[in-house]
């Protein structure tokens, strides 16, 4: 697939952007800190409806605004669809589709595909699970669209139930309440029931990713040691095996038993503590955790191989997604540098972002976007000032 065209009005640094796109690499160039990435990051918004950098929506609005619009025009398995989301200061974000208004955000999931590749990446192995976590479950809300209600009503759930054992903790702490007590059972149950569906999920797009992911990161770094992942339950006793993980009604089972063990440890502490929201996905460099162990060099390799193994894995459920490098070229050694080249000079539709073109290697070529900024303060504004297409002979001045 591919974007023919993008538009933001309000978006970050963009009063308004209106960018013809084609197949092949689009580069956009500019000194840091001048709206570069914040394309990037909203076509990821349309792809998974979440950024990248930061977990609530308000800082994707424009100061002084009091929502923000992305468009674009897809061209995804032969056909052109348009795609709008509106995001929303302190109110519900919208989406139209075709100009036609969709009851949730969600029926746009599935008509923009990419993966992005960017500095925040090396969080995936230097930090918390939680990243982790999210990098599983946006690769499979891409592969399955249905996925986003069910996290979403889990983390409802979730929600509901620690804000239930925060209100009873103290009376349970002084007295049964059985009352409070069945509260707590009837949230039990639905926590296991989609808990079990995502531990399921997750556990399965792992096994399929794991392979990529060595292969991956052998291209990137073939003197290092092998790079593998699994996804490990935060379950006290033995770790069920992968098939476990995948059978529902096993976990569902398995879920249920905890949360009857770890009752007063959640009762004292007013938490959730049984569930996926707790588990890790695990990234070993041999026989060692990646995290604490991997050099410089290893980190940026294991983090890119994700995404590498992301695309690939995209790839073959037969979706073409676009590839995003986000100001990573300049991070990278001269193998690296070419390796990840390699991987981009076979997508359909490539979007790089660079402080200075020398950072790219030769062989991307492609379009050439050059990014300015006006104004001081909250009154800065991002444009483009002029577009280079090298194949074309052709340059156009400013937008």
């Amino acid at each position: 697939m591919h974007l023919r065209g993008l538009r933001l009005v309000d978006y970050r640094s963009w009063p308004q952007l209106d960018l013809e796109l084609d197949t092949g690499t689009t580069v956009l160039v500019g000194r840091n800190g001048f709206g570069k990435t914040n394309v990037l990051e909203a076509i990821t918004m349309l792809a998974t409806l979440s950024s990248h950098r930061v977990s609530g929506d308000a800082p994707l609005v424009r100061t002084g605004k009091e929502g923000a619009i992305i468009t674009a025009l897809a061209h995804n398995r032969g056909r052109e669809l348009s795609v709008e989301l509106a995001v929303n200061k302190g109110k519900a974000n919208r989406a139209r589709l075709n100009t036609s208004s969709v009851r949730s955000p969600r029926q746009i999931l599935g008509v923009v595909q990419s993966v992005i590749f960017a500095p925040e990446d090396l969080a995936l192995v230097r930090a918390e699970p939680s990243g982790r976590r999210a990098f599983l479950d946006d690769l499979a809300v891409q592969r399955r669209p249905r996925m986003a209600a069910l996290r979403s009503e889990y983390d409802k759930v979730v929600r509901q139930r620690t804000a239930l054992l925060k209100n009873a903790a103290a009376a349970l702490r002084r007295a049964p309440d059985q009352e409070a007590l069945a509260s707590i059972e009837v949230w039990d149950i639905r926590l296991a029931e989609l808990g079990a569906q995502i531990v399921a999920a997750r556990a399965g797009l792992v096994e399929e990713l794991g392979p990529l992911v060595t292969e991956a990161y052998a291209r990137l770094a073939p003197t290092s040691r092998a790079a593998t992942i699994a996804y490990v339950p935060r379950l006290r006793g033995e770790v069920p095996g992968v098939a476990e993980l995948q059978d529902t009604d096993f976990m569902e089972a398995v879920l249920l038993a905890e949360i009857a063990a770890r009752r007063d440890d959640e009762v004292v502490r007013g938490q959730t503590l049984v569930g996926p929201h707790r588990d890790e996905l695990q990234l070993n460099l041999g026989q060692e955790p990646a995290k604490g162990f991997a050099s410089h060099g290893e980190t940026w390799s294991f983090a890119l191989a994700l995404r590498i193994a992301s695309l690939e894995l995209l790839r073959k459920d037969d979706m073409e997604p676009i590839l995003m490098l986000d100001d990573v070229f300049a991070e990278l050694d001269t193998a690296r540098r070419s390796a990840l080249a390699e991987v981009a000079t076979g997508v359909e539709q490539v979007l790089v972002t660079a402080a200075v073109p020398e950072d790219l290697p030769a062989a991307l070529g492609g379009t050439r976007c050059y990014v300015d900024m006006t104004g001081t303060g909250d009154e800065r504004e991002s444009r483009i000032t002029r577009i280079e297409r090298p194949g074309l002979g052709e340059t156009v001045e400013g937008e």
